[in-house]
């Protein structure tokens, strides 16, 4: 669905990505690994249009979108949970949730904010609360909720794990699993290395604004180079 070829791009003068091939088919969860600073969150911005690349192609089913506005990447389907939440603090619950599907997914907003609910109980029972008033873990649900309002078709989440305790990353990982069981391609971007490996279909690693390792999910679990380089082993 979406391949990404010789992605070169930066801020400015800095240059963060330096020639990033990758491809994420229908059905698939592909992690993207590597510490802070890497590169990642560039990546994810370059792809949902919040910034425009220096040079290469990125493509979606076959068509050529690069540097397109990130309101027409979210018309297509490409669909961000940045790092970090970014829900609307001084807003409801339900009005972050009705706000995703203000690009996509407006005719269905009923069905789909039940099935968020569905997803998602702990929210149905908070309606009406203001979003800055969650917990780091019901934030982390609130957006990827208002992510699912818009239908995605490809799903980008920015270090979904970032900041939960042991047992909501384990809930998060299953979530994942699920949603994309049910269908959804997933871009996942990640610190954590094992519990995405278990999940995901293929994997890449990325150090310093490269890709250093690709392959099977199975397999990088197994890579002796992934396990020095991030379990000390």
């Amino acid at each position: 669905m979406l391949e990404i070829t010789d992605l070169h791009a930066g801020y400015g003068q800095m240059k963060v990505l330096h020639g990033i091939s990758l491809t994420i088919g229908a059905g698939e969860i592909v992690a993207l690994l590597g510490s802070n600073g890497a590169g990642k969150s560039t990546l994810n911005n370059n792809i949902s249009g919040i910034y425009r690349p220096n040079s290469g192609k990125i493509k979606f089913e076959g068509t050529d979108i690069t540097g397109l506005r990130s309101e027409a990447v979210v018309d297509l389907g490409i669909v961000q949970v940045p790092e970090g939440r970014r829900v609307f603090p001084n807003m409801s619950i339900r009005e972050n949730l009705e706000l995703g599907s203000f690009r996509r997914g407006r005719a269905r907003r009923r069905e789909n904010l039940d099935r968020v609910v569905e997803i998602f109980p702990r929210l149905q029972e908070r309606f009406d609360q203001l979003a800055g008033t969650l917990s780091g873990g019901e934030q982390q649900m609130l957006a990827i909720g208002r992510a699912l309002m818009s239908e995605p078709r490809v799903l980008i989440l920015d270090e979904p794990s970032l900041g939960l305790s042991p047992l909501l990353v384990e809930e998060m990982f299953t979530l994942i699993d699920h949603l994309n069981k049910d269908g959804l391609s997933i871009f996942l971007v990640e610190q954590n290395v094992m519990q995405s490996l278990e999940i995901a279909h293929r994997a890449y690693v990325m150090e310093n604004g490269e890709i250093v390792l690709s392959g099977v999910a199975e397999d990088l679990l197994k890579d002796p180079n992934l396990k020095k380089a991030y379990l000390g082993l």
